[in-house]
């Protein structure tokens, strides 16, 4: 069985969508029992929040603009795709009253002047609601049985609207109960991503990535032989593309891996879509919608390519928060103080660096927030630094986090050896190092403006071009 998920911008207009339905087409030649998990129209999901935000403000045009836009644009794709004049009708029906609904909810919020998390889960989650149907009159257009099912009716999660966690168990009977009949019956089961309801009945959303995360709680759920993330690139690569011209798609990930460069950056799989897989040791590939005869990444247990370093992501956009001072050096509870008060700021801090000799501690936040971050700090340590037991709190702005990632570097001699040779001999400098004991992933604070350079250098200097 496989679970094939597609994203925004694999259904994105009526060209792409009947590109999916021939690639679900013809994975049914070597497997009969398919359930497909689809996104909303790129940029669908984006429009619905900002209208149902913009009418929270008072501003009523947004969601009316919207209203002509969803529809076109559904309206389009559906006229393109469906030959039968009577499913033509009532998916046009179903779209209207979709959209009718989302002018509904817009209106009530705009009159209440609030958009609640329930509000917002139900809004948000239409696109899927409306793409859903016509990807599935697609299918059938082909010539296959294929039925659109809302996955309010499957995946059961707990009552936190805007980002649900499933209960895998009642999640489990559910979807068994009403896919397996769809798969026995020769029906391919076209399923929205991204919504959820809780047991009563609540709509609720998976948050960002949710229509991954959607794929792989299902294919736990039915024991799936593979789930696979269709997109719009031909794997994870090595690099950024745009960065590094000889980037290359990386074959096999371990999940551990894939994890760790999408933490750091890396936007092709999302960390918790692996959640379910992980525990069940279910393969993940991320393939190409445009390029479907190319083999794409492959996320498994364990890899057989070898390789010390797979691939180097950054993440922009951070500043560095230093606090140090002489004082610091064998005192209980300077750290436990330092994030306590950081989470009071709700920052989230992305990577953390001490000395030794316990007279500094740094940590990268976003850089939105370093600066209250450091008030905050400045606060909670006044009587030391009044002592000066600490000397300052510092923020350096415009830095990067560069993540080298590869299981094979645990314990491979030379690796930091090359690491800081190629940005030595280029005179990068390094601000900040750690390394996690697993060893997978070797991450830097670099100045934003030595990120592009570096990158380039360290792809070169462990040969991940091939």
């Amino acid at each position: 069985m496989q679970v094939m998920k597609f994203g925004g911008t694999s259904v994105n207009d009526a060209k792409a969508i009947s590109q999916v339905a021939a690639i679900v087409v013809d994975q049914l030649k070597t497997d009969p029992n398919v359930v497909v998990v689809t996104s909303a129209m790129r940029g669908v999901t984006d429009l619905l929040i900002d209208s149902a935000k913009a009418a929270a403000r008072g501003d009523r045009q947004k969601y009316r603009d919207a209203r002509q836009t969803l529809i076109a644009r559904h309206r389009d794709a559906a006229e393109a795709l469906v030959l039968d004049l009577d499913d033509l009708g009532r998916i046009q029906a179903l779209t209207d009253e979709r959209v009718r609904e989302f002018e509904r909810l817009c209106m009530a919020v705009a009159i209440l002047g609030e958009l609640t998390d329930r509000g917002l889960a139900v809004i948000s989650g239409l696109g899927e609601r409306l793409l859903a149907p016509i990807l599935a009159a697609a299918i059938r257009a082909r010539g296959v049985g294929a039925e659109f099912v809302d996955a309010s009716e499957l995946i059961v999660t707990d009552d936190n609207h805007a980002s649900a966690a499933p209960d895998m168990a009642a999640t489990r009977t559910a979807t068994r109960g009403r896919l397996l009949p769809l798969l026995a019956a020769r029906a391919v089961p076209v399923v929205t991503g991204f919504v959820a309801a809780t047991a009563d009945g609540v709509p609720t959303v998976l948050g960002r990535g949710g229509s991954d995360y959607s794929a792989a709680i299902l294919g736990a759920a039915l024991d799936a032989d593979e789930i696979q993330i269709w997109t719009d690139v031909d794997g994870v690569l090595t690099a950024d593309p745009r960065i590094v011209k000889s980037a290359r798609p990386v074959p096999e990930l371990t999940y551990s891996e894939a994890a760790e460069l999408a933490y750091f950056g890396a936007k092709v799989l999302h960390p918790k879509t692996m959640l379910p897989a992980i525990d069940l040791g279910i393969p993940i590939s991320v393939r190409n919608t445009f390029n479907p005869a190319f083999p794409g990444t492959r996320v498994v247990p364990k890899t057989s390519n070898g390789g010390t370093v797979k691939a180097i992501t950054v993440i922009r956009g951070l500043a560095l928060v230093t606090l140090a001072g002489r004082g610091m050096m064998g005192v209980p509870g300077i750290a436990a103080r330092t994030f306590a008060t950081v989470a009071k700021q709700d920052a989230n801090v992305l990577m953390i660096s001490q000395a030794s000799s316990e007279q500094s501690i740094c940590f990268v936040v976003p850089e939105p927030d370093a600066a209250r971050v450091a008030a905050g700090l400045e606060g909670a340590f006044a009587g030391e630094i009044h002592r000066r037991l600490i000397d300052r709190v510092a923020v350096e702005p415009q830095v990067v986090i560069l993540a080298i990632v590869g299981e094979g570097m645990r314990g491979t001699p030379g690796i930091a050896a090359r690491l800081f040779g190629a940005l030595g001999e280029h005179s990068l400098n390094v601000i900040a190092v750690a390394q996690g004991s697993s060893e997978a992933n070797i991450s830097l604070v670099l100045a934003a403006a030595d990120a592009d350079a570096a990158m380039q250098h360290i792809h070169a200097a462990f040969r991940l071009a091939g």
